[in-house]
């Protein structure tokens, strides 16, 4: 792989040293706070960023502790509903109590038409959730490898952008900033599937929109450097009980999950060579997740690309054989199991790049498995899904965190009906009983410099809407389905509430 005229003095920085300072990913913005680097909890892998997990925890905590207190809340509401002035006392309640507000509507009780309990349920689990979107969580607690931006090094290793598509699964909700512990930064695309099956159509506009912006503006690079557009697909699997709680969408085949989805990547990669041409700066890898223990396992791609469903380098062999090893032992592992499975000697020039890339993965993975171990004693205790909500139409990333929310992403109901069947089949097993509601947010995001964006983006959020209730109306009518709309003015950290009997968009 040629990196430009004086390659010697361009290799890729070791990505395994320990970043310093450290970016806590709760301290205040703009601060840092520098780490002794030899400090780790007893017992800890050589590799185990102890820092960043921390602040990952406190961020778990935070957000757990957010949906832990709803029921509680609602409990000591319930009783009062009859109150003078209830509307009021619940509304500073729920303020203080959540930091949240719902509409008047969802207050109104009298002795003959009693608090609707699975509405105000589920418009107080969205409600949380919009807050802790505005929380804006400090996401780049891995910006840094080695003192330069890992922005920098994924341009070093040969790829200008990365786009990933995972399985729309809950408990690959914490994908990015957990499992991988990859900066959002240097993702220029996300978007999650029911089994990770993208759609390879939008995937090829995500490319031309890249390559367009390479051409025009020469961002992130510009065009006539040899980097490639890095397509992600993200399967899972079940180590303690693969036949149950392997991906729904393929029936819990572990065999049946990595295959689809990897004739899926190597549909797109021809497709894009097809349309374009052969020279077509695209690569594709695929990442396997235990979501018992998040412990990846990582398909190497050979010389010539190709990758298959043998030829990985897993984490769970490499966490225990790497353990005892100082840490340019453990690097140096790491890089031996790449390069075999690989079949290229371990200097090999041609495959560098895409080898540096999966040596990050594999290493920022195993600060995972080490904080699953010390957290959860090695694997989660809720093998299963948990997931509070469901977020359709457009991504919401922003708060990441193991079954948070199913994402079903899609334009019209018709594109994703099977992911929201999905979504709501899973939901339903844990809420019904419960007698609660699924809830489920329908969102739109849109450009602000568009003129007209933002009416079309509530017009699309309430069919969206409409679409969701009228495909599932005996839930619907019962009460335990509930469904909310809300836009995005692009990055911005509100989601925008739409009321539904707006005429006005």
């Amino acid at each position: 792989m040629k990196f430009g005229p004086d390659r010697a003095h361009t290799r890729a920085a070791d990505p395994w040293r320990r970043q310093t300072p450290w970016i806590i990913p709760n301290a205040v913005p703009g601060t840092s706070a520098t780490a002794d680097i030899q400090t780790q909890p007893a017992g800890a892998h050589v590799l185990a960023d102890g820092m960043v997990s921390l602040g990952l925890r406190r961020r778990a905590d935070a957000i757990a502790a957010a949906f832990g207190a709803i029921e509680p809340t609602l409990r000591d509401l319930t009783p009062r509903q009859f109150e003078p002035s209830f509307p009021d006392i619940a509304s500073r309640i729920l303020r203080d109590r959540l930091d949240v507000s719902v509409p008047p509507a969802a207050l109104r009780a009298t002795w003959t038409n009693p608090l609707n309990l699975r509405a105000l349920h589920g418009a107080v689990v969205l409600a949380v959730f919009r807050q802790l979107v505005e929380r804006a969580f400090d996401r780049d607690h891995t910006r840094l490898t080695d003192g330069e931006s890992v922005e920098a090094l994924i341009q070093r290793w040969g790829f200008h952008a990365v786009d990933v598509s995972a399985c729309a699964d809950g408990r690959l909700s914490g994908v990015l900033d957990y499992i991988l512990r990859v900066p959002p930064a240097v993702v220029a695309w996300r978007k999650s599937y029911a089994g990770a099956m993208f759609d390879i159509d939008e995937s090829i506009r995500h490319w031309e929109s890249i390559e367009l912006r390479r051409w025009r503006d020469g961002r992130p690079n510009t065009a006539g450097v040899p980097t490639r557009f890095l397509k992600i697909g993200v399967y899972h699997f079940s180590s303690l009980d693969p036949r149950h709680e392997g991906c729904a969408a393929h029936g819990s085949d572990d065999g049946r999950a990595a295959g689809t989805l990897l004739r899926r990547l190597e549909e797109f990669e021809a497709a894009v060579r097809a349309i374009h041409s052969e020279d077509a700066g695209v690569a594709t890898l695929m990442v396997g997740v235990d979501t018992d223990t998040d412990a990846i396992r990582v398909h190497i791609p050979d010389g010539a690309g190709r990758m298959s469903l043998d030829r990985v380098a897993d984490n769970r062999d490499l966490y225990p054989a790497t353990a005892a090893l100082d840490r340019e032992g453990a690097k140096a592992a790491i890089r031996d199991a790449v390069a075999g499975a690989a079949g290229v000697v371990a200097d090999d020039d041609a495959t560098e790049g895409m080898r540096w890339l999966c040596g990050y993965l594999l290493k920022n993975n195993i600060g995972q498995i080490d904080a699953v171990r010390s957290w959860h004693g090695g694997a989660y205790a809720d093998a299963g899904h948990t997931e509070r909500l469901i977020v359709v139409g457009d991504p919401i990333d922003d708060v990441q965190l193991r079954n948070l929310a199913f994402q079903a992403q899609m334009n019209t109901i018709e594109e994703g009906s099977g992911d929201l069947f999905i979504g709501i089949s899973i939901l339903r097993k844990r809420l019904e009983p419960e007698g609660l509601p699924v809830p489920v947010l329908a969102n739109a995001r849109y450009d602000t410099r568009i003129p007209g964006a933002a009416d079309r983006a509530r017009k699309r959020a309430k069919r969206l809407r409409s679409a969701i209730l009228a495909s599932h109306p005996a839930l619907a009518e019962r009460g335990l389905l509930h469904v909310e709309c809300a836009v995005r003015a692009g990055e911005a950290p509100r989601l925008e509430p739409v009321d539904p009997e707006d005429a006005r968009s």
